[in-house]
């Protein structure tokens, strides 16, 4: 499908790996001018490679920015880097940040603060920094949150919680976005096969003493799903909403995970 991205700038973090790999191969697919960004200069270099195979192979359709968004005054310098490599900014995908599982009783505060530093001031520091560019472009915010913000899980209290405020900040930066002319959305991804992913798989197997195919079946029954997912999933359904065609969502929350949250 021609989504109408070509030429369109975009700027998404957490990009070396993962989903927001995913994304980042799924817009310059669409013909998008990419920004990757992340902690592991390899890991985005790579990735960039990727992107620009996907994107006809020119390599000066990437652009990489090394930075940890945790980091004070990074949201900052992040921003201003996407305005001098792309000149404007059309679609900001916010993915960056993971957070610590784990027995609530067993997590400090300095865990909690880690949580919240990386993903909920990460998004609304580089949301607040970037919103006059994608305002003057008439752009679009998504931010890849999760299902926990929905469907929260003892021993994911700190991304529950995290990911509950990250949706409350998109449906606060959506009513901004009505008067300023900027799309706001939120997805929440469920199981997805990443490396984080992967690393709770062979913890499942060694606890089951089960092999790969019958650990990942039994995920699937315990979390009553129709599968799991991959980043292809997610890189399409993103790439869909910021695109033109896309356009009439707003201040919506798009759960995309099998079946794992039973509201609608």
């Amino acid at each position: 499908m021609e989504l109408g991205l070509a030429g369109k700038t975009a700027l998404v973090t957490g990009s070396s790996r993962g989903i927001g790999k995913g994304i980042a191969l799924a817009l310059a697919a669409e013909g998008a001018r990419i920004m990757l960004t992340g902690r592991d200069l390899a890991a985005l270099e790579a990735t960039a490679e990727e992107v620009a195979r996907v994107g006809g192979a020119k390599r000066n359709r990437v652009a990489l920015h090394v930075g940890d968004l945790a980091a004070p005054g990074e949201p900052e310098r992040l921003a201003a880097a996407a305005q001098e490599a792309l000149g404007s900014l059309d679609i900001l995908v916010a993915n960056a940040g993971a957070t610590k599982r784990g027995d609530f009783f067993q997590l400090s505060d300095a865990d909690w603060a880690a949580g919240f530093a990386l993903k909920f001031f990460a998004h609304m520091r580089l949301a607040r920094a970037a919103w006059p560019m994608l305002k003057a472009a008439q752009g679009s915010l998504v931010a890849i949150v999760g299902a926990g913000g929905r469907t929260p899980s003892a021993d994911f209290a700190i991304g529950s919680s995290v990911n509950a405020a990250c949706l409350a900040l998109m449906k606060a930066l959506a009513d901004i976005g009505l008067r300023d002319g900027v799309q706001v959305n939120a997805i929440n991804p469920g199981h997805v096969e990443t490396a984080r992913f992967h690393g709770r798989l062979k913890a499942h197997m060694a606890e089951k003493g089960l092999d790969e195919a019958a650990a990942r079946e039994d995920i699937r029954r315990g979390l009553a799903i129709s599968r799991l997912g991959n980043v292809e999933d997610v890189g399409a359904l993103a790439a869909f909403i910021v695109s033109p065609r896309g356009r009439w969502m707003h201040g919506a929350v798009v759960d995309i995970d099998g079946g794992q949250t039973k509201t609608l």
